[in-house]
């Protein structure tokens, strides 16, 4: 997924930079609705940051609606219909 490093010294919060760089590849249709994100684990690692840069990342897709956590299974890209507005 990751095309280019995050840049630490840029002026946006480091999870901001992953939630924008998965954000555009959902919205470029290379993952899809249902599509299942790394665990926090292998995001950390695939974008190069720490856990807890991968873990809040991973809130901020859920709270701009483009992704759903579901205890036990992971993480998924949910369908437009499943966003808060969406029909």
């Amino acid at each position: 997924m990751a095309e280019t490093p995050i840049n630490p010294e840029a002026a946006e919060y480091v999870y901001r930079q992953v939630a924008d760089r998965i954000a555009a590849e959902v919205a470029a249709g290379r993952l899809r609705p249902g599509a299942r994100l790394p665990g926090e684990r292998a995001l950390a690692e695939q974008y190069g940051v720490a856990i807890g840069t991968a873990r809040r990342a991973v809130e901020e897709l859920r709270d701009r609606g483009l992704a759903v956590t579901l205890p036990s299974k992971g993480t998924f890209i949910t369908a437009p219909q499943d966003q808060p507005g969406g029909e």
